[in-house]
């Protein structure tokens, strides 16, 4: 880069941006103004961009930007020689005119160059190209970041008569802007933007700025020049910092714990320009309403912090982020816990309301909800998911999970009672309002109305998990609830074609699937994954085709991705998975065993000849796995069936109990003899029984050696 480099600052002041994208439309505005600069040679590839995003504002420093970008060389191919130049060596038309399109004439002609392109050779035109001015660069690099922004809703707005710039009169963009600030050191580059002329000055805090306008003198004193003059923390990282301290601060006083809410702070930081913490407070009565929904009520409609005791039990006192600070904050203080009340009186209605009637009483209202045009009611869906809890708790206890092996009946019958109940919660006021709270509301009512803790909880647990990271159901009830009411989705869902595609999964099927896998490998459960697939299938009767096949492809493909998250290699979970093991329980046992295995000297060797002995099966047709001690000839193959015979019942015995691990490793003393035997034995001999002896020994040898897992997806 020539010239002086300055640090260069740019500014949008706009009317309040949507709080929920701020953080987003700061850090695209920041990435993609930076992004053409360096393309167009004005700043380094490496230079340092601060990004700032207030609900008013997006700004970007860049350090180090040049005035004016190097000239480059640039080197044109204009055509092949043999249409460029005529039989006696002169420049043809073709030629001279495509110069001229270049701005070039046939003075030019003798400092052509020839270089081969392909097969001919072609003339080529050697030209410098000007370097663009700083004030060139930065009005197209804003044209692309404001073209760029990732805008929930563009907003359409007349610009004011006296414009300064004639031809705006419509703009469309996130919100209202109403200045631009552009400074290269101290000066102020010329560029325009959304109907505005950038100069040097923008606007503070709407009430509480030291001076209006807010004069910038230099790119690197924005920051600080704002914070000063304009009381504006410009940075979103450093407010949403500074929130958090006050609000942990605030809390440790009164010895609680404020709500953790990520996005809730997000959204909070994306509304105040000057954060200042409050202390509020409402009726105790109203703590007599279950937390969940005095929580959700306060975060999603008042933007409020509630406070929690050290046992996690919600407190009559709240927290709130302010935009101002006046010396006297009674005035704010009353008026938020005014707000409040109303939100907290609706939320007490609605649940004494709510328990008027049983949950019982709510089943035939399901019929009346329509769950999908292709899959019937909300009723007709509770009658599946009942059918397959019904299916899954009867296998359960008949494979031996304790203690329903002796007597499945009041488990199965347990199940069957929160199946049936765990969507009538749909039907209630609360969950009306607060769609968020379903199965938590259902799990109040069902104890308000005397149901056992155990159908209480599985209502309440069947949603688990909702989220990566989220708990699983507690009991083996909601455990089986929640198995079969995922299952219901995705085997309904993929048996109507409803599949996800790209980025679009408007059914959650991949979080029910993670859901589905989770339960299975973390509860270790003796349910083969093909059966549970299969067994969903008649509860449809024929609204649906089968795709049991593509769903349990699906399935394995969300493992795979889900244990490539938690660190395993693609060769690993490609050797375990190979073999589709159907008790998904035990895919973190087998990965372990691999990957002891993978470490030993032997592997390599083993992976190797056991992706040969792949081929060779792959290419024979059915071989038997069997050996006649009469043909084996070769003093190799005698020696390795001999091995085999010591070596393979151990594997074998160590496998069946479950020590995966070790019964790999028992394998590891064949490499020797497996590598004699492929040294010195013709595989393929001309005599058939010979040949298909070996083959046997063969098949043999690779039945025992992947029973843990496909061992050629080792060989590298």
């Amino acid at each position: 880069m020539s010239m002086a480099t300055e640090n260069l600052l740019l500014e949008l002041l706009v009317e309040e941006l949507p709080p929920k994208a701020l953080r987003n439309l700061g850090r695209a505005f920041a990435a993609a103004l930076a992004d053409s600069l360096k393309a167009q040679g004005l700043a380094a590839a490496d230079a340092v961009v601060i990004d700032y995003a207030s609900p008013r504002r997006l700004g970007v420093h860049i350090a180090a930007v040049a005035a004016q970008a190097a000239d480059k060389a640039v080197s044109q191919k204009l055509m092949p020689v043999a249409v460029g130049r005529d039989a006696s060596g002169d420049a043809t038309p073709a030629l001279l005119k495509k110069l001229q399109s270049l701005g070039a004439d046939a003075s030019a002609v003798p400092s052509l160059h020839k270089r081969m392109d392909g097969k001919a050779e072609a003339l080529f035109f050697d030209s410098t190209v000007r370097g663009a001015s700083l004030a060139d660069g930065l009005q197209k690099a804003l044209a692309e970041a404001i073209a760029k922004l990732p805008i929930p809703k563009v907003m359409q707005y007349q610009l004011e008569r006296d414009c300064e710039l004639p031809g705006w009169s419509t703009v469309s963009f996130v919100r209202p802007a109403h200045g631009l600030i552009a400074l290269h050191g101290s000066a102020v580059v010329p560029v325009t933007a959304l109907g505005l002329r950038a100069g040097n000055s923008t606007q503070g805090h709407r009430f509480e700025a030291r001076l209006s306008p807010v004069v910038i003198a230099h790119a690197d004193a924005y920051e600080q020049t704002l914070a000063e003059d304009g009381a504006v923390i410009a940075s979103f990282d450093k407010r949403r910092a500074d929130i958090a301290r006050q609000l942990q601060a605030a809390a440790t006083a009164l010895g609680a714990q404020p709500v953790d809410d990520e996005a809730l702070l997000d959204e909070v930081t994306g509304l105040v320009e000057r954060p200042t913490v409050m202390v509020c407070s409402f009726d105790a009565e109203f703590l007599e309403v279950p937390q969940e929904c005095l929580i959700l009520t306060m975060k999603a409609n008042q933007k409020y912090f509630p406070l929690l005791d050290a046992a996690g039990k919600l407190s009559n006192r709240f927290l709130i982020v302010s935009n101002i600070n006046p010396a006297d904050r009674s005035a704010v203080i009353g008026g938020n816990e005014r707000v409040v009340r109303p939100r907290l009186a609706d939320a007490q209605f609605f649940f004494n309301q709510d328990r008027k009637r049983t949950l019982e009483s709510r089943v035939e209202g399901l019929s009346k909800v329509v769950y999908h045009n292709q899959l019937g009611t909300q009723g007709d869906r509770m009658q599946r998911v009942c059918a397959i809890a019904r299916s899954i708790a009867t296998a359960l206890a008949t494979n031996g999970l304790q203690p329903y092996a002796k007597d499945p009946e009041p488990f199965v019958e347990l199940v069957a009672s929160a199946a049936r109940l765990g969507k009538t919660d749909l039907l209630t006021e609360m969950v009306g309002e607060f769609p968020e709270l379903q199965g938590i509301m259902g799990g109040y009512y069902a104890r308000h109305d005397g149901l056992s803790a155990e159908v209480a909880e599985a209502i309440e647990d069947h949603y688990k998990p909702r989220f990566a990271g989220d708990s699983l159901p507690r009991s083996d009830v909601g455990l089986v609830v929640a198995l079969a009411d995922k299952l219901e989705t995705l085997v309904g869902m993929f048996g109507t074609g409803n599949l996800p595609t790209g980025d679009k999964d408007p059914f959650a099927l991949r979080r029910h699937a993670l859901g589905v896998i989770r339960m299975l490998v973390e509860k270790d459960l003796p349910l083969p994954l093909a059966h549970l697939l299969r067994d969903a299938n008649p509860a449809f009767g024929a609204l649906i085709t089968d795709a049991t096949v593509a769903l349990a492809d699906f399935m394995y493909d969300r493992l795979s991705g889900s244990l490539r998250e938690q660190g395993y290699s693609a060769q690993e979970i490609g050797a375990v998975l190979a073999l589709r093991p159907q008790r998904l329980g035990e895919v973190p046992k087998r990965l372990a065993a691999v990957r002891a295995f993978a470490a030993l000297p032997e592997s390599p060797a083993l992976a190797a000849a056991n992706k040969r002995i792949s081929n060779i099966l792959k290419k024979a047709d059915d071989v038997d796995a069997h050996v006649s001690l009469v043909l084996l000839q070769e003093d190799a193959e005698k020696a390795l069936y001999a091995a085999m015979q010591t070596v393979l019942p151990k594997s074998q015995a160590l496998f069946e109990a479950g020590d995966y691990t070790a019964s790999l490793q028992a394998l590891a003393v064949l490499r020797a003899p497996v590598d004699a035997f492929f040294d010195g034995v013709m595989v393929n001999a001309e005599q058939l029984d010979v040949r298909l002896n070996r083959l046997g020994l063969l098949k043999t040898l690779h039945l025992a050696m992947n029973r843990v897992a496909d061992l050629s997806k080792l060989a590298a």
